[in-house]
C-alpha cells in the first residue's frame, strides 16, 4: 500500500486540477457536466480501507464544492459513492476474486469490468448530486436525462484516459 500512496496523491490532485481548470469552465449544454474528479475514487486501489475511502472521497468533494461554490453537494456525492464502492466490487466481482496488490483499471481488469464498475458509481454518484441540486420531483425527466448523459460521457472519457495512458487486457 505505502507504494501505492504517491502516486494516490498525485492523481488526487491532478485530477482535482482538471476538474476545476478545464471541466468546471466547459459550457456544452444544460444536460452534461463532466465530473473527471471522480476517477480519483474510482481508481483508489482494491485493498483501500473504508474509513480512508470514505475521507478522501469526502475531502475530494469538499475541494470540489470550494472551488464551484455548491454548499456541500459534491461532498455528500462523493462520499456516497465511496460508501457504495465495496458493495458495487462485491457485486461485479469475478469468480477468483481480485488481486488485493492491483487497481480498478482497463489494464488489470478489462474493459466489460472496468464498464459495468464505473457506469454503476457514477451513475450513484450523479443520481445523488443531481438530484440534491434539484431537490424537488417536478424536474424528474430533466434530472434523469443530465445523470444518465453526464454518466455516458464521464465514463467515456476515463475509458480514453486509460487507453490513452496504458495498456488493455483483452
Amino acid at each position: 500500500m505505502s507504494d501505492k500512496i504517491i502516486p494516490s496523491i498525485l492523481r488526487f490532485i491532478l485530477f482535482a486540477a482538471l476538474q476545476v481548470v478545464v471541466f468546471n469552465n466547459l459550457q456544452l449544454n444544460a444536460y452534461l457536466n463532466v465530473f473527471i474528479y471522480t476517477a480519483f475514487i474510482l481508481l483508489l486501489p482494491f485493498e483501500t480501507s473504508g474509513g480512508l475511502l470514505l475521507c478522501v472521497s469526502f475531502l475530494m468533494g469538499l475541494l470540489m464544492d470550494v472551488f464551484t461554490n455548491t454548499g456541500g453537494l459534491h461532498a455528500a456525492a462523493a462520499t456516497f459513492m465511496a460508501f457504495c464502492r465495496p458493495g458495487v466490487l462485491r457485486f461485479i466481482s469475478p469468480r477468483d476474486g481480485y488481486d488485493s496488490t492491483s487497481s480498478p483499471t482497463i489494464s488489470s481488469m478489462g474493459l466489460n469490468w472496468f464498464v459495468t464498475y464505473s457506469l454503476l458509481l457514477l451513475f450513484l454518484h450523479n443520481f445523488v448530486c443531481f438530484f440534491l441540486e434539484v431537490f424537488r420531483m417536478s424536474e424528474f425527466f430533466f434530472t434523469m436525462a443530465k445523470i444518465i448523459l453526464t454518466t455516458f460521457v464521464t465514463v467515456l472519457l476515463l475509458i480514453a484516459t486509460q487507453l490513452l495512458t496504458g495498456r488493455t487486457k483483452s
